[in-house]
């Protein structure tokens, strides 16, 4: 599977074409009156704890076996929730929800056991007015011209990173992912650079976030997201750990607070300092905590996570592999690695829901499910129907390019690993300029083998799905 820069291009790779794309049935969607019948769809008469450990072991299987089962819509149970969700992998109901208004389905990710780290103010968790006032301060420093200025630093911090890689060598590349999109996020959020004095309360909260994100990778940190479950305020040993971490970054926003905001600095964290929202009104140092702890947490694990899966997918799809390599290599690879990133969140999105409460009766197809009805969109169902994406189990970014090897941008509702409507990640654009920038860099200079030839399968892990070993890699050649 080894590639150098001058390798000719192979037959079987040059003739890979996108697949001729199906078409879905369409299935009506959306709110009914009142006085329409309830019809609710079948479910697993497995118990909670086996769906909740089905899903925690094996999420990617737990979801595309309920699909196989019951079809296109269906009844989950999880210990996580009280009531049972309802679960849909149609485009048509997913653009039901993306494009309802925000009070007939709101979010309810303040159910996530993300709140207890991040608190009420994060935009994750708000709905209504405050949800979108807290958007609008968050989103300048995210448009795609104030990202093009982080570029070159993701670039540096990728090199330093893949630099360090031995020939030879074999490890688990999640970790590694989550190194570099740890310190982008440090460096390009907080405007934290290099390793600081202990004295200062930037390079306590450093450390103290490394530490603690570490302790959340370890399987038994899911028995205290469970033990937890349901809280309002963390318990046990998350209470002290949330503790620490929140009086750190606090201290961070004091000291910054005292600079001023005329520093001439450009990380997100001095433009939400001086945001303000349509009153004239500051981010208040609560809702300044939140919101950056929720780009820590939130922004760099799914990142670094959907580049560990895509690159456990490409070693074991030489074709596609060899294909990126060479065109990296012979500089001409931009739509190729543009599609590869979209094949990877396609076939191995890292969340594999998006959940809305609905608050009228509403429409799924034959179904109808009542007002107060929990609601999953299935990213993993929808990402993998067959009358949307042909074979869907195959890894082949080809499916994103056309007939003159050009990138297609795939659908609003039949692509979302970032979710949709007015709750899209707001950190897409970031994310997917950190994947281009990774995934490039790592098909120039290494070239990865698989130490196991069977896939990895994916686990539950804080609120994403990683590959269940990490995504081990031997670096087979280094070539700069």
């Amino acid at each position: 599977m080894t590639a150098t820069a001058a390798a000719p291009s192979r037959p079987e790779a040059s003739l890979l074409s996108a697949p001729e794309p199906p078409k879905y049935a369409p299935s009506p969607a959306g709110p009914v009156d009142t006085d329409t019948p309830i019809h609710l769809p079948p479910g697993s008469s497995r118990s909670r704890l086996r769906q909740t450990l089905a899903f925690a072991t094996n999420p990617y299987n737990s979801a595309l076996r309920d699909t196989a089962q019951y079809g296109e819509v269906w009844k989950m149970e999880l210990l996580t929730r009280k009531d049972p969700f309802y679960a849909s992998s149609h485009p048509d109901h997913i653009r039901s929800i993306f494009t309802a208004k925000p009070d007939d389905a709101p979010a309810i990710n303040y159910e996530s056991p993300l709140k207890l780290w991040l608190g009420d103010n994060s935009v994750l968790m708000l709905v209504g007015p405050k949800h979108m006032r807290e958007r609008k301060l968050l989103l300048p420093p995210f448009h795609g011209d104030a990202v093009a200025r982080y570029i070159e630093m993701i670039k540096e911090v990728t090199a330093e990173e893949v630099d360090r890689w031995q020939q030879g060598s074999t490890f688990a590349l999640a970790p590694r992912m989550q190194a570099i999109t740890l310190e982008v996020i440090m460096r390009g959020v907080l405007g934290i650079e290099g390793l600081t004095s202990w004295r200062t309360p930037e390079r306590r909260f450093r450390e103290i976030i490394k530490h603690f994100l570490g302790l959340s990778t370890l399987r038994g940190y899911q028995l205290l997201e469970l033990a937890n479950s349901g809280n309002t305020e963390p318990k046990g040993p998350l209470k002290p750990m949330i503790g620490t971490i929140h009086s750190s970054l606090d201290a961070v926003i004091k000291a910054r607070r005292a600079e001023g905001e005329n520093t001439g600095r450009n990380d997100v964290f001095s433009l939400l300092l001086a945001a303000r929202d349509e009153d004239g009104q500051p981010l208040t140092d609560d809702e300044l905590r939140d919101e950056l702890l929720t780009l820590i947490l939130a922004g760099h694990e799914t990142t670094a996570n959907s580049l560990a899966w895509t690159c456990e997918r490409l070693m074991r799809n030489p074709r596609a592999y060899d294909r990126l390599r060479e065109e990296v290599r012979a500089g001409t690879g931009e739509a190729y690695v543009e599609a590869t990133i979209h094949e990877g969140m396609r076939v191995r999105p890292v969340i594999n829901f998006v959940a809305r409460k609905i608050q009228r009766p509403w429409r799924f197809g034959e179904y109808v499910l009542p007002a107060g009805t929990g609601v999953a969109l299935s990213i993993t169902g929808l990402h993998h129907r067959p009358d949307v994406y042909a074979q869907p189990h195959r890894f082949m970014p080809e499916r994103f390019l056309d007939a003159e090897g050009k990138f297609v941008k795939p659908g609003t509702y039949t692509w979302i690993p970032f979710g949709g409507g007015i709750r899209r990640c707001l950190g897409a654009t970031l994310a997917m300029a950190e994947q281009r920038v990774v995934l490039e860099e790592i098909a120039r200079s290494v070239d990865l083998e698989a130490p196991d030839p069977e896939p990895e399968r994916g686990r539950q892990r804080n609120v994403t799905t990683i590959p269940i070993d990490g995504g081990r890699a031997t670096i087979a050649q280094k070539l700069s």
